[in-house]
């Protein structure tokens, strides 16, 4: 009798379905990075850090996350134990990196009423200014280690966890609604609130202008969307806003044991981070990297103008709505896993009918108002803008080189940019995370950009000043402190 030998790929797959070559406890796959919590050393990265590499290569053993999981019970104790500790590491890495003081700038709100957060808040280094590391090159800064902490890529509250992690806001009206806890036993959100969006925000649509804020002040979910959208949206649109606020299963929020809410959950919705097709500031970890150690964190971006952008993703340059539509919910859901994804219940949403109707409806979704920008080419109306806005419209344009890739009129060029920030340090190992370089990454709007933060597609930049200093350094501009104050002058006002 002839034997039949198992092709590799299937011993493979019957590998990761029954957990073999895992470590028991649910986690994902080991990686060489010794954390700083298990070291006993500071959170972020000292002067004089080694570089560190997760296996030979930074490669991994494993693709696919174990599918085998303790007992709930026991999991849930396990992990509810070790979530005081996680928290206090990753709280003192945010107060090692940033002034997170509620310090509001006067005179100055998101579109609704709430105050942005003003001031450079990224710590530097002892006995840097600024002006001085914007004299010195690359290479002088990397050697000599002042490349500031709040520039360094952003680990995620538990990188070697991931996953979904809410705003309280967002968690306690969605449950006040409609009775769904999008609470985590393991881990809290990390940002204090006054650096996020305003809750709930407003919603504003391309084809009902007079309008304004169709949300009447609400967070739209499937308890009150009918109510607020019907004789205003056709019934395809409608249909589409249905599901964008419809719980699917999610690799934390779901009905099997290996999940992170305290009882069985139906899942999340898209608008639980996109919430009122804006964004809340949830975070979690870009499905496309392994090991866990150089997964990207990534900040949700704001759905306002996505019909005017031809890319989606900030790094896997999706190329239409429909396909970000379909592919995150499949993908980003459960990690990038599709055995994952099988187990848990991925709904797999029809193309030509429900992704169609999605993508209708975010495509519906407008910019907020700005009153102080022209309609032909939306750059600044003199007879509107304060002199600084406009001197900042000048370095923006001009010296600043902010529109070789924040063009008009969203203010960004549709592609995909490379900074190059590692040319600043030498890779390291920060609570979990290798910080390397970014690659390359989405050129984000700039329209209505006083509303979205924090900043960049990790979020380690918490305020537009921030931002400022981030770019004088990587591009290299030396621009002088006016011209940066004149800058963040003109961004609020797009």
């Amino acid at each position: 009798m002839t034997r039949r030998l198992l092709h590799p790929s299937t011993l493979f797959f019957v590998a990761a379905l029954t957990g073999s070559a895992c470590h028991a406890g649910g986690q994902r796959e080991p990686v060489t990075v010794q954390s700083a919590a298990a070291r006993g050393t500071p959170t972020d990265p000292p002067a004089a850090a080694a570089p560190a590499t997760a296996s030979a290569g930074g490669r991994s053993e494993l693709s696919y996350m174990p599918s085998i999981t303790p007992p709930f019970p026991e999991l849930f104790a396990r992990m509810t134990a070790a979530k005081p500790t996680i928290m206090q590491r990753q709280l003192a890495l945010m107060q090692a990196r940033y002034d997170l003081a509620n310090r509001p700038a006067r005179g100055v709100t998101m579109s609704r009423s709430k105050p942005l957060q003003e001031g450079v808040r990224v710590k530097l280094p002892r006995g840097a200014t600024w002006s001085n590391l914007a004299a010195m090159s690359p290479a002088e800064i990397r050697d000599k280690e002042l490349w500031p902490a709040g520039f360094y890529p952003l680990p995620h509250t538990n990188q070697a966890e991931g996953g979904f992690v809410f705003p309280n806001s967002q968690i306690v009206e969605t449950k006040r609604q409609e009775g769904r806890d999008l609470t985590r036993f393991d881990l809290d959100f990390d940002l204090p609130e006054h650096f996020l969006p305003e809750f709930p925000p407003p919603l504003y649509l391309t084809t009902r202008p007079d309008l304004g804020d169709v949300s009447q002040g609400k967070l739209v979910t499937n308890q009150n969307f009918f109510q607020i959208f019907e004789g205003i949206l056709n019934p395809k649109d409608l249909d589409g806003l249905r599901l964008l606020v419809t719980p699917f299963p999610q690799q934390q929020f779901n009905l099997t044991d290996d999940r992170r809410s305290e009882r069985p959950s139906t899942g999340a919705t898209c608008f639980d981070c996109h919430a009122n097709g804006h964004t809340n500031g949830t975070y979690h970890l870009a499905p496309d990297a392994r090991p866990e150690a150089y997964r990207h964190r990534i900040n949700t971006p704001t759905l306002r103008g996505v019909n005017m952008q031809r890319l989606f993703g900030s790094q896997r340059s999706l190329k239409t709505v429909e396909d970000f539509t379909q592919f995150e919910q499949r993908g980003a859901y459960f990690d990038g896993d599709i055995v994952m994804a099988t187990k848990k219940g991925t709904n797999v949403l029809e193309r030509g009918s429900q992704v169609a109707n999605m993508a209708d409806f975010q495509e519906l979704l407008a910019f907020p108002p700005a009153p102080k920008l022209r309609a032909n080419d939306k750059k600044l109306d003199p007879a509107l803008a304060t002199p600084a806005e406009l001197r900042g419209q000048s370095v923006f344009f001009g010296r600043g080189q902010c529109a070789t890739c924040h063009a008009p009129p969203i203010y960004s060029d549709n592609f995909s940019h490379d900074l190059r920030a590692e040319r600043f340090f030498r890779p390291r190992e920060i609570n979990g995370l290798m910080a390397i370089g970014d690659g390359p990454i989405k050129t984000f709007p700039l329209r209505g950009i006083k509303d979205s933060p924090p900043y960049l597609h990790d979020g380690r930049l918490l305020t537009l000043e921030d931002t400022v200093e981030f770019f004088n350094l990587v591009l290299e501009l030396k621009l002088g402190d006016g011209e940066k104050s004149d800058l963040v002058a003109f961004m609020r006002a797009l």
